[in-house]
């Protein structure tokens, strides 16, 4: 029996396999999988009548993870781009599109990492808006994946 690609590569728990940093564009690509395994995580969390640990504890783990994707992106990627694509590729453009959604996820970021230890701590549930505020931060993810995805890595 053949293996789904997604087994293959990996469940999205744990984070991408560094020894993939030595072609950084695989890295990417298997980062921005495991982005999307999380933020189905993240989803059904936000949709689940009673609070399951061990996603909470993923999802906790990996905004951490997610702050330094980000800061690498906006540090490393954006500025070898903007000095390398030409005026036709109109990356600028992009890149600002890419940075309202990292904005915004930076802004729910603490609030959600509040949340979410105040849940694991007390044992309790998120609350109908920490549930809302984890679906919207999810859908900023999401949006700035497809524009990094769709755009970015082709070039």
């Amino acid at each position: 029996m053949k293996q789904s690609e997604p087994m293959r590569r990996g469940s999205g728990l744990f984070p991408t396999d560094p020894a993939l940093l030595a072609a950084p564009l695989v890295f990417i690509r298997e980062e921005h999988l495991r982005e999307r395994q999380i933020c189905a995580v993240m989803d059904g969390l936000a949709a689940s009548a009673s609070l399951d640990l061990k996603a909470a504890r993923t999802v906790l783990h990996f905004l951490g993870e997610l702050c330094l994707h980000i800061r690498d992106m906006v540090e490393d990627l954006f500025p070898l781009l903007l000095c390398r694509c030409t005026t036709e590729d109109a990356i600028d453009c992009t890149i600002t599109r890419i940075r309202i959604d990292h904005d915004a996820v930076n802004r729910l970021l603490p609030r959600l990492r509040a949340a979410l230890a105040r849940c694991l701590d007390a044992g309790a549930d998120l609350s109908l808006g920490e549930a809302t505020m984890l679906m919207r931060f999810a859908g900023h993810v999401r949006h700035q994946l497809a524009a990094e995805n769709a755009i970015l890595l082709p070039l």
